[in-house]
């Protein structure tokens, strides 16, 4: 810690500078007999003030928790010397990190002793935040010199971004030879029904359908759907967002991401992550609960980089898009590299879903008409840009921030089996 003379010790001596130019000037001793105190306090102060001991430790709760939610960190103050130490402390912590109390705390600790202090740190925004170091401030007990410094380390706390339950997904039209819970196209050993149809030899006495049977006087077998997991590569647009207060479209795609991540691998699906924007990241396809925790920890890291640099798709790796997968592109449909993007994809042949995180929430129409008017024409481009994103083949779920992701999708499912035909597998 450094230390520094208070701004009590500058006062003293500028009023005991004044006494004797004053007594000087005028020629009388007696103002100079009243400016000695203060010399002879800020003397014995500067005497007897001795660098403080003082050592801190930070520790917390937990290190992940849900936006919105609480951690409590416990501060722990020693005092090492041979003297009251009163200290002032503030924690310090990431700017989307509040923490209460919010300005400083004093506290007096006794010589050899220790005292804790407990704040609570809350999460408004996911991302990764930090806690401490603990910034103090020690004075003597006179008030003449002060220490200050940085004590304690700098602790990592994830906030994790609020996910939505879905209870439905986009449907992929192509399934991986996996168990899982997408219903394929294909038939063979399942649940779903497919067709009854003459039984040929080879088939299994368990498939039998009698009651058909009984009513034609044939053997009939029941054929089925297997249930096959499905490949999914979230496609997160970091181009541009619109943002508008404390949030933004980014916030509203990386929950939307994290919630769509957590629904596929929950019915085993192998699920990628790709972040496509000014920079790019990426996460290859894989299962379970190992990869849910690193596909949240890349969304932690998204954020919106300026570019100017052109990205088709070569630049993502292909063991990254498997060649049968369906894409969700979770995008604010603002920039139009994105979009000639997902147009490429389609034109490859590739099962593309396009979920819009509308930024009408963020940017809200001016108090003029003609703000108005240009208002009116950008929403209506945006229509346009839907209908030319359709006619592709591509379906488009539009999501308001204030509403549920899974009504969304079921439109968009609703689009996908009407638009079989045009969609090659």
């Amino acid at each position: 810690m450094t230390g520094s003379l208070s701004p009590r010790v500058a006062g003293l001596l500028a009023v005991a500078g004044a006494g004797a130019v004053a007594a000087l000037a005028s020629g009388r001793p007696e103002l100079a007999v009243l400016a000695a105190p203060l010399l002879l306090f800020a003397g014995v102060g500067l005497a007897l003030a001795q660098r403080p001991r003082v050592s801190a430790s930070i520790e917390l709760d937990r290190d992940r928790l849900l936006e919105g939610e609480r951690a409590r960190a416990t501060v722990t103050l020693a005092n090492h010397g041979a003297s009251r130490a009163e200290v002032e402390l503030l924690l310090a912590g990431s700017a989307l990190l509040a923490l209460e109390p919010p300005g400083p705390v004093l506290v007096g600790v006794a010589p050899g002793a220790t005292t804790t202090l407990e704040l609570t740190a809350l999460a408004r925004r996911w991302g990764a935040h930090s806690v401490g170091p603990a910034l103090v401030r020690v004075r003597d007990p006179l008030g003449i010199r002060a220490w200050s410094g940085q004590l304690g380390g700098r602790l990592a706390l994830r906030a994790f971004p609020r996910e939505q339950r879905l209870r439905e997904l986009v449907a992929p039209l192509a399934t991986q030879p996996f168990l899982g819970s997408h219903v394929a196209r294909v038939r063979g050993e399942g649940i779903e029904f497919a067709d009854v149809r003459p039984f040929a030899p080879g088939d299994r006495a368990r498939q039998v359908n009698w009651r058909a049977t009984a009513r034609r006087g044939a053997l009939y077998v029941t054929e089925r759907h297997p249930e096959h997991a499905s490949d999914v590569v979230l496609l997160l647009d970091t181009f541009a967002e619109a943002r508008g207060g404390a949030g933004g479209t980014l916030d509203a795609a990386v929950r939307a991401a994290a919630a769509l991540a957590r629904a596929h691998l929950a019915r085993r699906d192998r699920v990628a992550l790709v972040d496509f924007g000014g920079t790019l990241h990426w996460l290859e396809p894989a299962f379970g609960t190992a990869q849910l925790y690193r596909i949240v920890d890349a969304l932690l890291a998204s954020e919106i980089a300026f570019s100017y640099a052109w990205r088709a798709v070569e630049s993502i790796p292909r063991r990254v898009l498997p060649p049968t997968g369906l894409i969700l592109a979770i995008t604010p449909l603002l920039d139009e590299r994105s979009l000639r993007l997902l147009a490429d994809l389609r034109r490859r042949g590739a099962d593309v879903t396009v979920i819009e995180v509308s930024p009408f929430a963020h940017t809200p129409p001016g108090r003029t008409e003609s703000d108005a008017v240009a208002h009116r024409l950008w929403r209506l481009q945006r229509e346009a840009i839907r209908a030319r994103l359709q006619s592709l083949g591509i379906g488009v779920a539009v999501w308001e921030e204030d509403a549920m992701l899974g009504p969304a999708l079921e439109g968009v499912n609703r689009f996908r089996r009407s638009a079989r035909r045009s969609l090659r597998v």
